[in-house]
């Protein structure tokens, strides 16, 4: 029996992991079971992987490069969860990546016929990035390359879902709602708010009774304005173990509070801007902090909050920056230096790695240039 399996794009911070997890729970009490592959070009240490694993949902990760180039290794994956009991598969592509229906769907139709039923490859887009191909073209702080990545995107959709609506007024909803369709017109749009539960069912009911025609669609991947796009873009991510030098119990979400806020001042100081960072920290049990910064001029997003103080605490953090590779290295340096010293914090670096799309080794394939490094601080 072929595997029904499904790409859920969408720009930095439009909701995926959000959406594949309530995804995951009506697919679970309606249709089977779902699995979830989370893909970053980054390594291991990934935020949507860990808060995945809070959700009881199966996962896997694909990470270091792009679902679009490793279709053995996508397919493997596939493959584990289909074997573990997983009737849909569903997997994400980077923040800024385009080209999947291509390079993944296409594949695997024409590669591994009948071992794969594709479902609609569905883009979300929240109300904030849509301001920036709105007719009055909102200015949110990031660069015109930005657009044509996004609207790439949109194109390349079998469905659009216009997610986070809980943030829109009935008449914002209307209006947004008109200008995808008539921008989109070829393209079926829906809309849920993954956070609330609105809409999700709709969305599943829809994917899972329709199916992907898999065929090419002219989005400009490769083009000079995709370049451009993706050299703006670097990728941060660093895992790190905290602990208070007197053993003493303090409250991490202050802790994590300030650390968002010293990397957000560093950013506007250094005149970039992040679409995406996202923040994981677990305590005990079903204990964390989830939090996420959808660029420099917003407040801190909290999906969850500890409930209790800690005197030690592993913290992740995931960033995609408008900016140079070395100015955000030097940023996160900066914030991390100040809560050390605000919090008399010894941190244990275990893992970080930043590169950007023009750095060396990322032309081939897509693969990441990284560093990693680990000791006390």
């Amino acid at each position: 029996m072929a595997t029904k399996y499904m790409i859920v794009s969408g720009f930095l911070g439009s909701g995926k992991t959000t959406s594949m997890i309530a995804m995951a729970r009506v697919i679970n009490r309606k249709y089977g079971k779902a699995g979830i592959i989370a893909n970053d070009l980054g390594a291991k240490n990934l935020v949507d992987a860990d808060y995945t694993r809070t959700a009881d949902v199966d996962i896997n990760e694909i990470t270091g490069d792009c679902i679009c180039y490793v279709t053995e290794d996508l397919v493997d994956h596939i493959h584990r969860l289909a074997n573990g009991g997983c009737d849909l598969v569903m997997s994400d592509i980077p923040g800024c990546g385009i080209g999947g229906l291509d390079h993944v769907y296409l594949k695997l139709k024409q590669d591994y016929p009948g071992r794969f039923d594709l479902l609609p490859f569905t883009c979300l887009v929240d109300p904030e990035r849509l301001r920036m191909i709105l007719p009055e073209r909102a200015n949110i702080n990031l660069p015109e390359e930005m657009r044509f990545l996004l609207n790439a995107q949109l194109a390349e959709a079998d469905l659009i879902v216009l997610n986070k609506i809980d943030l829109l007024s009935p008449e914002e909803l209307a209006a947004d709602l008109e200008f995808i369709k008539t921008a989109y017109p070829d393209v079926p749009v829906m809309t849920m708010s993954a956070r609330t539960g609105e809409g999700v069912e709709q969305v599943v009911d829809y994917v899972l009774s329709h199916r992907s025609p898999a065929e090419h669609k002219e989005i400009g991947y490769g083009s000079d304005e995709f370049n451009a796009a993706e050299e703006k873009m670097c990728w941060y991510n660093r895992r790190f173990f905290a602990r208070q030098r007197n053993e003493e119990n303090i409250d991490f979400n202050q802790v994590v509070d300030d650390f968002m806020e010293a990397i957000r001042y560093g950013l506007i100081e250094a005149k970039r801007n992040v679409p995406h960072l996202k923040l994981f920290a677990a305590g005990e049990g079903d204990d964390f902090v989830k939090c996420s910064l959808v660029g420099v001029d917003y407040d801190v997003e909290y999906e969850s909050r500890l409930r209790n103080p800690y005197a030690a605490m592993s913290i992740v953090v995931n960033a995609r920056a408008v900016c140079e590779s070395q100015v955000m290295g030097e940023v996160m340096e900066d914030a991390l230096d100040a809560i050390k010293a605000q919090y008399d914090l010894k941190c244990n670096i275990i893992f970080t790695e930043c590169f950007g799309f023009a750095d060396e080794g990322r032309r081939n394939g897509g693969r990441a240039s990284r560093y990693a490094g680990s000791g006390l601080e």
